[in-house]
């Protein structure tokens, strides 16, 4: 990665139950390039060349097995990221324009459809939790979710800590200005 600035696409999934506001995330697979093993955005990806912000919401159907159409996304804005390390000994730097959306979904998670190649678990916390989490309020986060087995896309319940150390390095106050926009979405 040569450093251009490049679109991406950002999707939060949240939901609502009474007076709770709940958000989802994903565990980025440990074969990953970039990240392994690291708490994500529920769906995220690189805009392919010529493809539009409207068609990158394909990345919900890819990595979660949601079929989604753009009308349903709720533009929470959009973020610029300069991120450097190494992939393979090979030094990088990612330049990205990410448009952030939205999505309230009520899909039970053991009914995602997880890319195995991309995704290994997804999770769900408390939203105000989350936030209160990035901004060094409380240390840890408990949260339910679904995690890959053995068998093709068979998803097996999961009970996590999870803490910010453990999230794609970012700024903490990029995770809790995203998040907080999350109370926005009904």
């Amino acid at each position: 990665m040569n450093g251009y600035w490049h679109r991406s696409f950002h999707c939060w999934l949240t939901r609502r139950e009474e007076n709770l506001r709940f958000v989802r995330f994903q565990l980025r697979q440990e074969s990953k390039d970039t990240n392994p093993g690291c708490y994500d955005i529920t769906a995220a990806g690189h805009l392919t060349a010529g493809e539009t912000i409207r068609e990158a919401v394909r990345e919900l159907e890819e990595e979660l097995g949601l079929p989604v159409e753009f009308q349903q996304l709720i533009p929470l804005g959009q973020v610029r990221e300069e991120l450097s390390g190494e992939v393979n000994g090979v030094p990088f730097i990612d330049r990205e324009v990410s448009d952030v959306f939205g999505l309230v979904c009520s899909v039970p998670l053991n009914q995602l459809r997880l890319q195995p190649e991309e995704v290994a678990g997804v999770y769900e916390a408390d939203l105000d939790e989350l936030i209160a989490m990035f901004e060094g309020r409380i240390a840890e986060v408990h949260v339910i979710g679904v995690e890959l087995s053995d068998g093709p896309n068979e998803l097996i319940p999961a009970v996590r800590t999870v803490k910010a150390s453990q999230f794609v390095p970012r700024a903490a106050s990029f995770y809790a200005n995203v998040l907080r926009s999350l109370h926005g979405c009904t």
